[in-house]
């Protein structure tokens, strides 16, 4: 297989940005900024994350069973970024961001227009990240968005022309 066309087709994917939060409630909070993201299946409504098997929000969410994925709107860049490192707690805050509690337990950005709070129900475990997949349970809006939905979100190509995840 030629690895640079492997590369630069598998780029051509669209992936929205999101944050995965998660909270063992024993004073371990994890966040990580997460772009391979589906919803799929309606009833129940399922989505499935991919989430890098050493990170810290991987093992906080395979223990405890539940996360929530905070999506970000096209302003929130720097927010991305922030979450693309380990998460910071202090001040009460995320790396910086403000949040709290959803009903699962499960940190909420308090500046994403919206997040669903999910409990899993089942983790593919192979390849370098896990799928995990999500029941939704809650769902959360913070304002109703102008015009198409998905149109809202961040999306990678937002985040300039250097910065890929794939391939």
């Amino acid at each position: 297989m030629n690895a640079d066309a492997k590369k630069t087709v598998l780029r051509m994917i669209p992936y929205g940005i999101y944050v995965l939060t998660a909270d063992d409630g024993k004073g371990n909070i994890a966040a990580a900024t997460v772009n391979w993201v589906t919803q799929s299946a309606f009833a129940p409504p399922l989505v499935v994350v991919g989430v890098k098997t050493d990170s810290g929000a991987y093992k906080i969410v395979k223990d405890t069973k539940v996360f929530a994925l905070n999506m970000l709107g096209k302003e929130q860049k720097g927010v991305a970024f922030t979450f693309f490192k380990p998460t910071q707690v202090s001040e009460g805050k995320l790396s910086g961001q403000a949040y709290r509690k959803g009903t699962t337990g499960a940190p909420l950005l308090v500046d994403a227009p919206g997040a669903v709070e999910c409990r899993v129900t089942s983790v593919v475990e192979q390849g370098d990240h896990h799928i995990v997949v999500g029941e939704v349970v809650e769902a959360h809006l913070s304002k109703l968005p102008a015009g198409r939905p998905d149109a809202a979100i961040l999306e990678m190509k937002d985040l300039g022309d250097n910065v890929f995840y794939g391939g």
